[in-house]
């Protein structure tokens, strides 16, 4: 009898165990069924991971990152089907004030390409007029806009290029090329009132 009392507890606590982790992510909300507060604190949340991972992996962002006026992080999405097309949101962060302007973006291409691919990107500004530009008027990341690698494959660029400096993180890690091409980078009005 006491074999048949000692399963019977330990059922009971799988069984409440699976109930509690289910309950848990029932809990969890979707990004629609957020408050802005939530939502900002969400996005908060992954760029402050995104520029610490990335400062972390790289020491010439760390470096840049030093006398940077400010840094903005991304978190996105592309999906490609024969056209692609993506999104995400993320924050700009003034360095001297700790201000953050919460922004959004988007992307459309068409190509001969199929997949989805999320990542994080992570921008540092090298002076006040190239950080408030971005923040205020957005940004269109051309052809070009792509951070090319420094050095066995880790990095990103060496230095700023046009006052930007720009690295991108996959769950592959470090990418050795920011492919940001055809993306748009604006205020989140949403998110800034």
């Amino acid at each position: 009898m006491k074999g048949m009392t000692q399963r019977l507890v330990v059922v009971a606590a799988v069984v409440g165990l699976i109930g509690g982790a289910t309950s848990l992510r029932a809990e969890e909300k979707s990004w629609e069924e957020l408050d802005q507060a939530s939502k900002r604190a969400k996005i908060d949340e992954t760029a402050d991971k995104t520029k610490d991972d990335i400062l972390s992996q790289n020491a010439k962002a760390k470096e840049l990152y030093k006398d940077a006026y400010g840094w903005a992080a991304f978190d996105n999405m592309k999906i490609a089907f024969g056209f692609s097309g993506g999104g995400g949101n993320g924050v700009a962060v003034n360095k001297g004030t700790g201000k953050r302007t919460y922004m959004k973006t988007g992307t459309v291409g068409i190509g001969l390409s199929l997949g989805a691919k999320q990542y994080q990107l992570l921008f540092l500004f090298q002076d006040k007029q190239t950080f408030d530009n971005f923040v205020d008027k957005g940004w269109q990341a051309d052809a070009s806009a792509g951070a090319q690698a420094g050095g066995e494959g880790v990095g990103a660029q060496t230095g700023f290029v046009n006052g930007i400096a720009v690295y991108q993180v996959s769950d592959k890690g470090l990418m050795a090329t920011a492919d940001i091409a055809g993306t748009k980078y604006e205020k989140n009005d949403k998110l800034n009132e």
